[in-house]
C-alpha cells in the first residue's frame, strides 16, 4: 500500500508519458489519492483491467495506477465528435466502440491487443452508475479474456466523483480523499467455446470487483447480462 505518486511506464509513448507527470504534479490540487495492490498488474503479458465505473474519472485513475500503458475503448460517439479529439486518444491508444451494437470489430481489436501483450482498460458494468454502486457485469471483458487467453485484473475507483466539482477544488478545505485498489488476477477458463464458462467468469469478475469496494458500493455482482461490450 502506498499514496498516490508512481513512475511513468516505461513502455508508453511519450504523450501517456506527459499526461502521466502532469497528473502527477496537479493531483494534490485535485485529490489526495491511495493505491492499494498495484504490485497484482502483470509487468509482462497481456491482461484485461476491469474496473468498477463512475461519474468521476476513473478512466484517468487506472490508467495513471498502472505500470504500464493502458488501451481503452471508447464510445465511438466521443471520438467522432471532435475531429482532433479523436486523433489524440487513437494515438494515445483509445479506439472506438459502438454500445449497443454488437461491435465485434472492436471486440477482436481488443482481443488483438491483449494478445500482442498489451493492457486493455475495460469497464464491465458497460455504463456510468449514477449512484456509485455497482452494476450487474455485462461479459464482455471476459469474452476478451476468455479469447485472448489472459488473466483479468479487479480493479475499483472509490470517492473519485467529487474531484472535479469545484466544491472540492476551489475550497479551502483538504482535498477528497480518493482509493484504488487493485485485486489478485483472474486466470481465464481454458474453452473459449463454453458459454456456461463465460458466464461463470464474468460473476467471479464482478464479485472479484464488489470484494475491493466498500460494503454500501456493492449491490447484485451475481447478475450478468449477455456477451455484450
Amino acid at each position: 500500500m502506498f499514496a498516490g505518486t508512481v513512475t511513468p511506464p516505461r513502455n508508453a509513448i511519450w504523450t501517456w508519458k506527459v499526461m502521466h507527470l502532469s497528473i502527477t504534479a496537479f493531483k494534490p490540487l485535485f485529490c489526495q489519492l491511495q493505491i492499494e495492490g498495484r504490485e497484482n498488474i502483470p509487468t509482462a503479458g497481456g491482461c484485461v483491467l476491469t474496473c468498477n465505473h463512475t461519474m468521476g474519472p476513473d478512466f484517468l485513475i487506472l490508467g495513471y495506477l498502472s505500470p504500464r500503458q493502458v488501451y481503452f475503448m471508447v464510445k465511438a460517439e466521443l471520438m467522432e465528435a471532435n475531429h482532433w479529439l479523436g486523433r489524440f486518444l487513437s494515438y494515445n491508444g483509445c479506439f472506438p466502440v459502438r454500445r449497443g451494437d454488437g461491435d465485434m470489430r472492436a471486440v477482436q481489436h481488443a482481443v488483438h491487443l491483449v494478445r500482442q501483450g498489451r493492457v486493455l482498460g475495460m469497464f464491465p458494468e458497460g455504463t456510468r452508475s449514477r449512484n456509485g454502486k455497482l452494476q450487474r457485469g455485462r461479459s464482455g471483458a471476459a469474452f476478451v479474456a476468455i479469447q485472448a487467453q489472459a488473466p483479468i485484473v479487479p480493479t475499483v475507483v472509490v470517492n473519485s466523483e467529487p474531484i472535479f466539482h469545484r466544491t472540492n477544488y476551489l475550497s479551502l478545505k483538504p482535498r477528497v480523499k480518493v482509493t484504488a485498489r487493485v485485486g489478485k488476477p483472474l486466470p481465464p477458463p481454458a474453452d473459449p467455446h463454453d458459454h456456461r464458462a463465460l458466464r461463470i467468469y464474468t460473476r467471479d469478475i464482478m464479485n472479484a470487483i464488489a470484494d475491493l469496494l466498500p460494503p454500501s458500493l456493492q449491490t447484485n455482482a451475481l447478475q450478468t447480462e449477455g456477451a455484450e461490450v
